[in-house]
């Protein structure tokens, strides 16, 4: 049973608050707190509740509980509700959650709880969830608050409020609007407010959110720009009391709807709002005035209403002038509509009768929903005449009525009815004409005719069937419905609600009867980074499509921070979109990242990176420049804050134009850096120090002045340096005021933003002791959280981080050598993600943790291994509560510590100084060696990776290739006559200030092995692609036959000579080979492109004494054998590529170290690309920038060649290329004539020696012209 208590209530002490404690005194004997007996139903299940009637609306702030007095009955934990009529409740809420109060956990302790937010009303339930399992439901309450005043207005659609000013024109810089409302009603004007110059001020109801419009001062109204709308909220028109206050001064607006408030700018260049005669509250009276707009009027009720601290109500009932009232009341009216809440997916329904066998039907109703599926409606019709179905399906209305012997038929209506709005429905049939109305709307109503007559059943099921189909009948074809529902009538006869709570009409399942309990998930909208929010009855949904951002709420960026971690993936040079901070509010910013050096470079382009010329500037007028980044100074700071250095080239081109006006004179040119602030130092210089480059190296063309520019010479000077000092970069500005004298003329050049080094990638600390720690301030993430970070260890068991709250708590740990545990508690209970691994985690190698928390799921990410997602609860608490300090590597308690080390710690994007910490706290020490052990893997192609204090680099020294992984191929052209021979001889140091050990080359007496790799790319037959000698006269050569064929021929003193042959096809193809020749000992294996093509095993080999590598043509007079002679005589024309023999590079060697290694080049050897050969079009000439300047260079020599930007300059240019064209069409066109004429004589004469080749022969000889002259082209325009 209910029950409906009126209560008696006592005055307390504190009249001047107007204190007041209600105990209950009933019926049901003493149930105040303290008393004898108290409440307990006949039934303890979850329909049963305690009504409080307080009398009159109060504002009620706290309540405590007891159980029932001597019994084992008390409610453990409960919901409130509330209600100004005791009709259409509202559940209390925090956090945008239904609360939970906790209960008793006897029958004589009493529970008290505040309110965190006050409730006005004079209705209160108690709704017991869950009570004592070896007793009953059983309850004494006491409920706290004071006395609420109020002005009420009721306007009922037609009426309403005018308040009038003093004088004609209102003008004002300054405005507070404050009031309540509450509406069944989704449209309607608040409040209007117009002036004769175009201001105006509108607040109004638009779908059951608020719109605040707004224009400040402009006449021209039709054709500006100052017109600005807000919108705030979401369904306010569910008759519950909303609060608004609008708080403007000049342009800036602070517009609060309930809890939820929008800072915004007017837009315009007024400040001041005119407003003629009047306001208007409740709507617009006169729809004919001049530059009204039409709008519906407000039907509701508004209380205490103020315009700019005016109580208008107030007013309005003692029938002031200044007010007219127009059909006001100043009471509520409610209406008593009972709105009722599909809670379940599946189980929930509502069962009302019809009368059976009546000519035609007639049903109609209201509901509301963010479902695009769900089931309305069925009823089983008499007289055998089928079933009728009213359902939602992709968020249109379904009309289905079937019948086994007749075809269905099928009536749809409506788009996105699925938008939380009310819709009304209506059914009506008549003999054999069935209709459906949607929304009121008559005029497009659908219709549809049956086969047989239609008579209306005697049962109706509203959204969803009974389990029991035996019993019900009902089919429901789709999934049940979730939402509101009201005003329903069967048979024109409205349907009390109230009967079928109480059980005396109908039937149903898992209804919240008289209450409509939707909700705006979407608001406030938990999708970060701009994502987009939508949403069904139970769950949002985030689209981060085109924000740069990934999961569950947009939360992960897709990129990564840093160049220095796109390098660790391996990357190479290229532009890349980085995010510094993560998760954090800083979007992605586009970089340029340079991973040719040990240092991998940031750069950062901004608009004029060229050099600029200046002329006629002076102090009076100044020349000024700003520099765009495409990015805001947040993200550049961040970029710069997080490298380990900075700098920027800056140069100034002179000729009598002075810089700085040094020693002692006021500067001439000055730059703009972060925070706006002027900066008197250039490039090269110190900050602080009114210097160039030259006065501080003293090598000044003048040594009387600090810059070369300040001497004024008439011949072109400059000022070049690097802008080094990070706290001022990036250069925002430049400004020079000296170029107006005679003859006075000045370019500058600012270079790209470039930084290098991770200062977080690789911040470091080693925990030694269980019991050392680090710790940080609290983490605050209440609705979202992301940790990422790096460890390793050999422990079994461990705690990476731990932060506490009253309740609440996070932690991640290594529970055992196989799993990785995140757990967190935001006030529902643990939660635990546990990632397991199939391989020992604590194998002293870095591994990757990632956990996340959001509103919809908990996530564990370790490594590449699957990802532990657990779902979030869709309703419970979901703040994260925390208030101790974070402690990283141990715990609260100091049980559990970490032993290992942790590094590059991100906790929502923001970096954590592991070893900055770790220097001031005993057991932590900074940094964490033993880096090569996990990444020295992404050293390639015989690169050694060599320990760093902050990381690791990959020595390329013994290697054919090159770049960051030792993975960037070393290549070079060479055409017929070029030779290089690598000589063996002592030892030399390939790169200068090298270590011996990484840096020299050993050769021994006699090799037992050959470990031979290299790339070639040829049109030509026969070529002589490698050579080896020995001072034995024995030799190792690898030549392309005639016919294509692949020889690797080996002359033994022992052996003699052996000949391998790979006949696979032709290898002159112009296409991009790859040979492997390896010997170890007496075995002997060849690889093709990958493929295995021979095994040999000698009967005994050792070369001995070798004496030189020749790749290319021979030049030494050797006694070669006659194949390897022919070969030799054609040499090698094409493109070789990372040449290795043993722990030898020789094609690197004479490209890197040409000077210093034992090498001898000649004839002409390039440097290329044999991979984009293969990939180019030959016929196709193109420019292409070096991956370490991706922007371009300059010639410096003539400083304004490429600085001058007139117009003529522009028409030069545009006559100079149609010059070039038509010289280009010229030489082409003689080349083709020449070539085709020499090719004819050179096949004529090759018929004869080959006539069985000649073809082949002929498109080699002109591919090989073209190879050598088109990659020269490409590479030396």
């Amino acid at each position: 049973m209910q029950a409906v208590v009126a209560v008696l209530f006592h005055w307390l002490g504190v009249t001047t608050h107007n204190f007041f404690v209600l105990s209950l005194l009933s019926k049901f004997s003493s149930s105040h707190l303290s008393g004898a007996g108290g409440w307990s139903p006949l039934e303890s299940n979850e329909q049963q509740w305690l009504q409080v009637d307080l009398g009159d609306r109060v504002e009620i702030v706290a309540v405590a509980t007891q159980g029932r007095y001597g019994s084992s009955d008390w409610v453990t934990s409960y919901a409130l509700m509330f209600s100004d009529t005791g009709r259409n409740w509202k559940q209390y809420r925090q956090d945008d959650a239904v609360w939970v109060f906790t209960g008793n956990s006897n029958a004589d302790s009493v529970v008290h709880h505040k309110l965190l937010h006050s409730v006005k009303a004079r209705f209160l339930r108690f709704i017991p969830l869950k009570w004592n399992v070896g007793g009953r439901i059983g309850l004494r309450v006491e409920v706290f608050g004071c006395s609420y005043k109020s002005d009420i207005a009721d306007f009922d659609g037609r009426s309403s409020l005018l308040y009038r000013f003093n004088q004609k024109l209102m003008s004002t810089f300054k405005d507070v609007v404050s009031l309540k409302f509450k509406s069944m009603q989704g449209d309607g004007v608040l409040f209007h407010g117009e002036g004769q110059r175009g201001d105006y001020i509108t607040l109004e109801l638009q779908k059951g959110k608020l719109s605040l419009h707004l224009n400040l001062g402009d006449s021209n109204l039709h054709f500006s720009n100052s017109h600005t709308s807000v919108t705030l909220g979401s369904l306010l028109d569910d008759q519950h009391w909303h609060s608004v206050l609008i708080e403007r001064f000049n342009k800036q607006v602070n517009f609060t709807v309930d809890k939820y408030t929008q800072h915004f700018r007017t837009k315009g260049d007024s400040d001041h709002l005119d407003i003629d005669y009047e306001l208007s509250f409740g709507g617009i009276p006169v729809p004919g005035k001049p530059g009204t707009f039409q709008r519906k009027n407000f039907h509701g009720c508004i209380e205490n209403l103020y315009y700019n601290g005016v109580n208008i109500i107030d007013l309005a009932k003692r029938r002031k002038p200044q007010i007219y009232t127009g059909n006001v009341t100043f009471s509520c009216s409610e209406p008593q509509i009972v709105p009722i809440t599909f809670v379940s997916a599946s189980r929930s329904y509502l069962l009302l009768p019809g009368t059976a066998q009546i000519d035609g039907l007639s049903v109609s109703f209201q509901f509301r929903t963010w479902n695009k599926d769900g089931l309305l409606l069925f009823t089983e019709l008499s007289e055998n005449s089928g079933h009728l179905l009213v359902y939602l399906h992709g968020g249109r209305l379904m009309l289905l009525i079937q019948k086994e012997t007749e075809n269905p038929v099928e009536i749809t209506e409506g788009t996105n009815l699925h938008d939380g709005l009310w819709h009304s429905v209506a059914i009506n049939a008549r003999r054999h004409r069935i209709t459906l109305t949607l929304d009121n709307d008559a005029a497009t109503a659908s219709h549809a005719t049956t086969v047989s007559r239609i008579y209306s059943g005697n049962s109706y099921y509203f959204g969803g069937c009974p389990d029991n189909f035996t019993d019900s009948q009902c089919l429901n074809p789709i999934t049940a419905f979730q939402g509101c529902m009201r005003l329903i009538f069967i048979d024109n006869q409205p349907k009390d609600l109230i009967l079928v709570q109480q059980g005396s009409l109908g039937n149903f399942s898992d209804l919240h009867i008289d209450l409509c309990g939707i909700k705006d998930r979407c608001l406030p909208n938990y999708c970060e980074h701009g994502g987009k929010c939508s949403q069904s009855w139970a769950t949002f949904y985030c689209d981060c499509n085109n924000t740069g951002y990934m999961g569950a709420t947009c939360h992960n960026s897709v990129y990564e921070q840093s160049c220095e971690a796109y390098r660790h993936q391996g990357k190479t040079s290229g532009f890349f979109y980085i995010d510094s901070d993560g998760s954090g509010p800083l979007g992605p910013l586009r970089v340029f990242c340079n991973m040719t050096e040990d240092k991998i470079w940031t750069a950062v382009q901004h608009n004029s990176t060229g050099l600029t010329r200046v002329q006629g500037a002076g102090p009076e007028k100044p020349y000024t420049m700003s520099f765009d980044y495409n990015s805001s100074a947040e993200q550049l700071e961040a970029v710069i804050n997080s490298a380990e250095n900075c700098e920027q080239e800056a140069s100034y081109y002179c000729k009598k134009s002075r810089l700085l006006n040094t020693p002692n004179g006021m500067p001439f040119a000055w730059w703009v850096g972060r925070a706006n602030e002027k900066h008197l130092y250039w490039g090269g210089s110190l900050p602080g120090i009114q210097q160039c480059a030259c006065g501080l190296e003293e090598s000044c063309l003048d040594m009387r002045y600090f810059c070369n520019c300040d001497a004024d010479r008439e011949e072109w000077t400059n000022d070049t340096g690097l802008l080094a000092f990070k706290d001022h970069l990036p250069v925002t500005q430049i400004v020079i005021t000296d170029t107006n004298r005679s003859n006075s003329e000045a370019a500058w050049k600012i270079g790209p933003l470039r930084c290098y080094g991770d200062r977080q990638f690789w911040n470091a600390a080693s925990f030694n002791t269980e019991a050392s720690y680090l710790h940080f301030p609290t983490l605050h993430a209440e609705v979202s959280l992301d940790i990422s970070f790096f460890f390793k260890t050999t422990a079994v068991s461990g705690v990476f981080l731990e932060n506490l709250g009253i309740k609440d708590f996070i932690r991640i740990e290594i529970s055992s050598p196989k799993e990785i545990t995140f757990s967190i508690d935001v006030g529902n209970g643990p939660t635990e993600a546990t990632v397991q691994s199939p391989t020992a985690l604590n194998d002293n190698q870095w591994h990757y943790v990632r956990a996340e928390r959001n509103l919809k799921q908990t996530s564990l990410q370790v490594d590449s291994l699957p990802k532990k997602v657990l779902e979030a609860p869709a309703e419970g608490h979901f703040r994260l509560q925390l208030n101790s300090q974070l402690f990283v590597g141990g715990t609260a308690s100091r049980q559990k510590g970490f032993l290992g080390c942790i590094r590059s710690l991100h906790l929502n994007g923001q970096k954590l100084d592991l070893e900055e910490r770790a220097k001031m706290t005993p057991g932590v020490k900074p940094g964490c060696p033993g880096h090569c052990s996990s990444y020295g893997n992404l050293c390639h192609n015989g690169g050694k990776c060599v320990e760093k204090y902050n990381g690791y680099f990959c020595d390329c020294t013994n290697s054919a290739y090159e770049g960051p992984f030792c993975k960037e191929e070393v290549s070079a052209l060479f055409e017929a006559g070029t030779s290089v021979t690598y000589t063996f001889q002592e030892p030399y140091p390939v790169t200068k200030n090298a270590s011996t050990s990484s840096s020299a080359i050993y050769v021994d007496a006699v090799v037992s092995k050959e470990n031979i790799a290299f790339s070639f790319l040829t049109a030509h037959t026969p070529s002589l692609l490698l050579y080896i000698n020995t001072y034995f006269h024995e030799y190792l050569a690898v030549i392309l036959s005639k016919n294509g064929s692949l020889q690797v021929r080996y002359k033994l003193s022992k052996d003699g000579l052996l000949i391998f042959t790979i006949d696979s096809g032709n290898f002159a193809n112009r296409e991009l080979h790859h040979v492997k020749i390896n010997r170890e000992g007496r075995e002997l294996v060849i690889q093709v492109d990958q493929v295995l093509k021979l095994k040999h095993n000698f009967s005994e080999i050792d070369f001995k004494a070798i004496k030189s590598l020749t790749l290319g043509k021979v030049t030494d007079s050797l006694s070669l054998d006659p194949e390897v002679s022919k070969a030799n005589a054609y040499g090698f024309t094409g493109c070789l590529s990372s040449v290795q023999y043993n722990h030898i590079a020789p094609l690197k060697a004479a490209l890197r170290h040409p000077s210093i290694a034992p090498v001898t080049v000649r004839g002409s050897l390039t440097q290329s690309n044999c991979a984009s050969m293969m990939e180019a079009d030959v016929n196709t000439a193109t420019t292409t920038y070096s991956s370490s300047d991706p922007f371009g260079k300059t010639d410096e020599r003539e400083p304004l060649t490429n600085a001058v930007r007139s117009d003529s300059a522009v028409i030069g240019g545009v006559i100079a290329v149609v010059i070039f064209i038509i010289f280009c069409i010229i030489a082409i066109m003689s080349r083709f004539l020449y070539q085709h004429k020499q090719a004819h004589r050179n096949s004529q004469k090759k018929e004869k020696e080959y006539p069985e080749n000649l073809e082949s022969s002929f498109k080699a000889d002109i591919d090989l012209q073209n190879t050598v002259s088109e990659c020269k082209r490409e590479y030396f325009i």
